[in-house]
């Protein structure tokens, strides 16, 4: 495809883009946003954007997706819930990784990637669990997007302990997330992710500077 091709795609995908899916991108592009400036709030509208997709995808039947969204769900919560506790207590302070947690970090993306691959490449496109029908979107590109989910997944539990390395993962996620998304032609979503991995890159020198002015305050 040209790109006369491309954009003509991203027109059409813009005008039959529904309310709901722009209010998922609107509360996504806002979580980002307020996690780049290190604010708790970026959880409930997380939360919000999450449950929107979950809406769109059981309306197309994509049970599985939605089980891969429902990960997403729970770390939002369970973020949210340690950010609470960590502001309660006046602690609100980003900080590295240990080395213990970027090996967990490392795992989650090992692991994660094994899940999602042997899943991506076994599990049948239909199948039927107590009289529902289950459909499953079968992957041409299953390393690629068994990649973008596992480190997302890293960069979600390195986000709720408010450790700096979640952009580092995040980004990785992202900047395989874009051509991968052009291949799937996704113009739009991948427009989206680009602003997304541009921000991220803000969010971490932001963070930085948190660090550095919290290190100065204590010395």
């Amino acid at each position: 495809m040209n790109f006369q091709d491309w954009f003509k795609l991203f027109q059409e995908q813009i005008l039959h883009t529904s309310l709901i899916e722009w209010l998922a991108v609107g509360f996504g592009v806002s979580e980002v946003l307020l996690a780049k400036k290190n604010s708790i709030w970026l959880y409930p509208t997380g939360i919000i954007s999450i449950l929107l997709v979950m809406t769109l995808l059981y309306s197309a039947n994509l049970y599985a997706e939605i089980v891969l969204n429902v990960y997403y769900l729970v770390m939002s919560v369970y973020g949210w819930l340690i950010w609470k506790n960590q502001e309660n207590h006046h602690h609100k302070e980003v900080q590295w990784s240990t080395r213990k947690e970027l090996v967990i970090a490392v795992l989650i993306s090992v692991i994660g990637f094994g899940i999602f691959y042997t899943a991506l490449i076994n599990l049948p496109e239909h199948f039927v669990i107590a009289k529902i029908d289950i459909f499953f979107t079968k992957s041409d590109v299953p390393i690629a997007d068994a990649f973008v989910s596992a480190f997302a997944w890293a960069g979600m539990w390195l986000l709720a302990k408010r450790k700096i390395e979640n952009w580092i993962f995040l980004n990785i996620s992202n900047i395989v997330a874009i051509p991968l998304l052009f291949h799937k032609k996704l113009p739009l979503m991948a427009c989206l992710t680009t602003f997304l991995f541009t921000v991220a890159i803000f969010g971490f020198l932001d963070w930085k500077k948190i660090i550095n002015k919290s290190r100065l305050k204590l010395a």
